[in-house]
C-alpha cells in the first residue's frame, strides 16, 4: 500500500466566504490567554500582517481592549474582525473546569471559528491543558489517533536549523501504538514544517542499544521500523538526550512527560548560559571590549537560539489545527507562532496528516 503524499509544492491558502477575507488565509486568534495580554497579542499579528499580505484575522477577546489596538495599526486595517469574547481562561483554570463552563470565553471562540470552518488555523497563548481539552472536544480527534500530540520545534544543529519533537505535554503517557501515530504525525510535520521530503526519525531511549528501555518503547521500535518504507521516512532507532539539539535525526518521538520535562531543561539551559555570559562580559574592562568585538557573532547566535522565533507548539492528531504559542510570548514570539499557523493551513497540512494516518492505520471504534 502506497501512503499518500502529505507535501505540496504550491500553496493554496483557506479562503474566507466575506468579501474582507477573500483570497486570504483566515486565523483564529485568542487575545486573552497570554501574560503580556491583547496588546502583546495584537502586536505579533500586525508583524505577521505586515511581512504576510495573505493571512485576515478573526480576534476573539475583550471588544472594548480590542478595537483601539486594532483601530490605531496601519498594518491591521481591513484585516481583522473583532469578535467580543466575555470570558477569559486563566492560567490557573483546570481544564475541567473550563469545558463545564466556559463556551463564552476567547479561547472556547477561537476554537470554535475552526470548528465551524470559518477560519483556517487556531492562535492561543492560553493555558495549554485548557486548550488542548477544549481543542480536543470540539475538532474531534482524526480516525485512528487514540491521543493528541504536541509537536514544537527545537534549535538544533541540523541544516536547517530545527528538529520536531513529539509530545511534549499533550499526554504524559504513551503505549507502543501512541509513539507510531507520533513518529507518522510527527514525519508530516516535518515535511510541512521544514519542508523535508524524507525526515529522519529517532524514538527517545536511555540508551541506541536495541535492547535498552521499557518494554513499550522496544514494542514501538519494531512498529515504526515495520512503517519505515509505507510512510517514507528514515527510522534511525533509539536516540538519547544529547540528539534532541545534534544533527542525527530530524524528528525526536516520546511520551509528553519526557518530552516536556526535555524542553523545558532545555529552555532553562539556555537561559542560564546567557545569564553567565552576560556575566562574564562585564567582569573586566578586556571582557568588556570582547562583548564589543564579538557583538556581531553574538547576536547571529541570539537569533538562532531564540525561543521567541520558534515559538508555537502544534496539536497534532485533530479534525483542525490549532497553535499554543508561549503564554509568556512578546510580540515576536506571536509573530514567529502566526507565521507558522499560516504555512500549515497554506499546505493544507492537517488534510494530508489525516489522509496519511487513515491509509496507513487501522481504524479502531473507541469512545469518545
Amino acid at each position: 500500500m502506497t501512503a499518500p503524499t502529505d507535501h505540496i509544492d504550491a500553496a493554496t491558502p483557506a479562503q474566507s466566504d466575506g468579501a474582507l477575507f477573500k483570497g486570504r488565509t483566515l486565523i483564529s486568534v485568542d487575545t486573552m490567554g497570554g501574560d503580556e495580554g491583547p496588546a502583546a497579542v495584537v502586536a505579533g499579528c500586525s508583524l505577521s500582517a505586515k511581512i504576510n499580505p495573505d493571512i485576515a484575522f478573526i480576534l476573539h477577546g475583550d471588544a472594548a481592549q480590542l478595537k483601539p489596538l486594532v483601530e490605531r495599526d496601519s498594518h491591521l486595517q481591513g484585516r481583522c474582525d473583532i469578535r467580543h469574547a466575555e470570558g477569559v481562561v486563566s492560567m490557573d483554570d483546570k481544564p475541567s473546569h473550563v469545558v463545564r463552563t466556559g463556551k463564552d470565553t476567547s479561547m472556547w471562540a477561537t476554537v470554535e471559528s475552526v470548528r465551524s470552518g470559518e477560519s483556517a488555523v487556531a492562535v492561543s497563548c492560553g493555558n495549554t491543558g485548557a486548550l488542548m481539552a477544549i481543542s480536543t472536544i470540539r475538532l474531534r480527534k482524526l480516525p485512528g489517533v487514540n491521543r493528541p500530540a504536541i509537536a514544537v520545534l527545537y534549535p538544533s544543529a541540523n541544516k536547517h536549523g530545527f528538529n520536531v519533537m513529539l509530545d511534549v505535554g499533550a499526554d504524559i503517557r504513551a503505549d507502543a501504538e501512541d509513539l507510531l501515530r507520533f513518529a507518522l504525525m510527527g514525519a508530516s510535520y516535518a515535511r510541512n514544517g521544514m519542508n523535508l521530503r524524507k525526515p529522519r526519525v529517532g524514538l527517545l531511549n536511555v540508551g541506541t542499544e536495541e535492547h535498552k528501555g521499557r518494554s513499550e518503547l522496544k514494542e514501538a521500535y519494531d512498529l515504526i521500523r515495520a512503517q519505515e518504507s509505507e510512510v517514507g521516512f528514515d527510522f534511525v532507532g533509539f536516540v538519547e538526550g544529547g540528539d534532541i539539539s545534534g544533527n542525527k535525526v530530524d524528528v525526536i518521538v516520546t511520551d509528553g512527560f519526557t518530552g516536556n520535562v526535555a524542553i523545558k531543561t532545555g529552555e532553562g539551559t539556555a537561559k542560564l548560559i546567557g545569564i553567565r555570559l552576560r556575566e562574564a562580559f562585564k567582569y573586566s574592562i578586556l571582557s568588556k571590549l570582547a562583548s564589543l568585538l564579538a557583538y556581531t557573532s553574538l547576536r547571529r547566535l541570539s537569533t538562532k537560539i531564540d525561543p521567541r522565533r520558534v515559538n508555537g507548539g502544534v496539536f497534532l492528531g485533530l479534525n483542525g489545527t490549532v497553535v499554543k504559542s508561549h503564554g509568556s510570548a512578546d510580540a515576536t514570539g506571536v509573530s514567529a507562532a502566526i507565521k507558522l499557523a499560516a504555512q500549515l493551513a497554506q499546505n493544507q497540512f492537517n488534510d494530508r496528516l489525516a489522509a496519511r494516518i487513515a491509509a496507513i492505520l487501522p481504524v479502531e471504534e473507541t469512545p469518545e
